[in-house]
């Protein structure tokens, strides 16, 4: 079968895919820390690899899917090293570059997957720029909220997804299983016990960085992750964006 990976086709096999009125997906992610236990390419490797996954199940949707925006919104893990961060009117920028570049060579339909909370709010705010500044017909979603339903089930004791937690911790483990420091999981929790709802849905906002909430840069317990939830996990995720793009590709 012919890889559903941007970069892994030629030019004229893109231009075939184009006239074909293919779905671009664009995955976006980022650079930042994930605790002592995980490397800091976790939302760039899961966001990419979900997005794999799901093109290869689309049934017969023609969709392919462009190299992973590997940076993002992340100041609020700046303070522990090794982020990369963008600010808002460069974020807007590159992404409009690239749907602009993805416009030119005839494709129709992009959806946007994101694989990093602080993401969604730039996304959903550029959404009315994209519509107004391209032709494209441009659907954004965040792959871990759009499976959340089918992932909580193999969950021990958290109902979504957090930050460098059993959940991505699991998938790592079958993604990346070299890179995840198997010898630091003891040390790879934080904040248990919580209220994570005024943290992911505060009634008064203020900017909070990761430092002052989380000691070790986790939200959760990676202690609690192992291979077997992960590929239930990514198998939950992929099929819920797989069913999205085969929806008439994500336009309904």
């Amino acid at each position: 079968m012919r890889s559903v990976l941007w970069q892994e086709l030629t030019a004229e096999e893109l231009r075939e895919k184009a006239a074909k009125d293919a779905v671009v997906v664009l995955p976006v992610a980022s650079m930042e820390q994930h605790g002592p236990h995980l490397p800091v390419g976790v939302d760039t490797i899961l966001c990419g690899g979900v997005c794999r996954l799901a093109a290869e199940r689309a049934g017969d949707v023609e969709v392919v899917v462009a190299p992973t925006l590997w940076c993002g919104m992340a100041e609020h893990h700046m303070a522990f090293g090794g982020t990369f961060t963008f600010d808002i009117p460069t974020y807007r920028a590159v992404l409009l570059a690239l749907l602009k570049s993805i416009e030119r060579h005839g494709f129709h339909r992009v959806v946007i997957v994101n694989g990093h909370g602080g993401n969604i709010a730039a996304l959903a705010a550029f959404l009315p720029d994209f519509a107004r500044e391209t032709s494209l017909q441009v659907r954004a979603t965040t792959y871990f909220l759009l499976a959340q339903e089918a992932m909580a089930p193999f969950m021990d004791d958290q109902v979504s997804v957090l930050h460098a937690c059993e959940v991505e911790t699991s998938m790592m483990m079958v993604l990346a299983p070299e890179t995840v420091r198997s010898e630091r999981l003891a040390e790879a929790f934080g904040m248990l016990g919580a209220d994570l709802t005024a943290l992911t849905r505060p009634t008064v906002g203020r900017y909070q960085p990761f430092r002052e909430m989380t000691q070790t840069g986790v939200i959760g317990d990676a202690r609690k992750a192992t291979p077997a939830k992960g590929t239930a996990f990514l198998d939950a995720a992929a099929n819920a964006l797989a069913k999205l793009l085969s929806d008439r590709g994500g336009q309904g």
